[in-house]
């Protein structure tokens, strides 16, 4: 439903509108790899698209064989030794969430995994992916893999902008995994700062924050249910402010693959924030395009949306 509906409803989708994606994920789950290399050579060298593309086809294929069977089939078409390095690095991670935590991962499977993407990286030196999912498995090895500032420099000299690896990076630096509160922010604000405008990069700050608000919700439980205020102190509204005057005013035209994800950052945070102008014009822009995160830390994302909307729109 459009963000002006009474009956508003918002709808999630895990491929944030890519119908060729969804249809590719349609066919892997039955066995079928075929559709895969013509959707992948007409992403071409939209590298936010294709690292987006490729993780979703991961999630999808981790629990199948197809990618074997495809790079079997085509053994010197890199895209399927990329998409094979990416479900690997899928696995581990559903191994990981199947064991529980703290629980560490077979180093054997780590280093298969991690093989793979660097082969991967040498069959397409161009692509930033291989490097996305280093950056992605480092956060696997205990204390954090130690070449994670080689790969991210690496990621950088083929497309410094990349959103997930921006993302990913954001995690490992994150205490719930490798690093403080104060570095992830720092991290964040760098990036923020030094984008270019028109970028959605400066959103990087709300999900820091919406990280740091997980990560208390895990380890102090009740204790911490005062933290929702800081959506609405003077630092963290500047923050949201400044990511909107950065991305929003300064819109460059661009639809990146993950922006629909990136909007209900921000959008969240406007709320949280009571900035309500702001978050108007984001329901508007999103249309009822909905993400889990980061309103699933808030409840069930569905029932926390509505009611925002029903806050910011419907009172208006």
């Amino acid at each position: 439903m459009t963000a002006g509906s009474r009956t508003y409803t918002p709808e999630f989708d895990v491929t944030l509108g890519d119908r060729d994606l969804a249809t590719a994920r349609e066919d892997l789950a039955i066995g079928r790899w075929q559709g895969l290399p013509e959707l992948l050579h007409n992403t071409g060298t939209d590298w936010d698209r294709r690292t987006h593309r490729m993780r979703l086809l991961a999630h999808v294929a981790a629990g199948t064989s197809v990618v074997e069977e495809w790079h079997t089939a085509q053994p010197s078409d890199p895209d399927a030794l990329t998409l094979r390095a990416a479900t690997e690095v899928m696995r581990c991670f559903n191994i990981a969430v199947a064991a529980g935590k703290d629980t560490i991962v077979d180093p054997g499977r780590l280093h298969t995994a991690l093989r793979t993407c660097l082969r991967a990286a040498d069959a397409y030196p161009q692509d930033p992916v291989p490097w996305v999912s280093l950056l992605t498995i480092a956060r696997l090895h205990p204390g954090g893999h130690p070449s994670v500032v080689r790969w991210w420099e690496e990621l950088r000299l083929r497309h410094p902008d990349n959103r997930e690896a921006h993302h990913q990076m954001l995690r490992h630096l994150s205490a719930r995994w490798h690093g403080s509160h104060a570095a992830m922010y720092d991290f964040a604000w760098d990036v923020a700062t030094g984008t270019p405008p028109g970028t959605p990069l400066p959103v990087l700050m709300q999900a820091a924050r919406a990280e740091e608000y997980r990560y208390r919700i895990d380890h102090e439980g009740d204790m911490a249910l005062g933290l929702r205020q800081h959506w609405r102190t003077d630092g963290s509204m500047a923050d949201t402010r400044r990511s909107w005057d950065r991305w929003i005013v300064n819109w460059d035209g661009v639809d990146r693959a993950q922006d629909i994800a990136d909007l209900n950052y921000l959008l969240h945070a406007a709320c949280e924030g009571s900035l309500h102008s702001e978050a108007a014009h984001l329901f508007k822009l999103l249309d009822g395009r909905a993400t889990p995160v980061p309103w699933s830390y808030f409840g069930e994302p569905a029932g926390v949306i509505t009611k925002w909307h029903r806050t910011v729109v419907l009172q208006a």
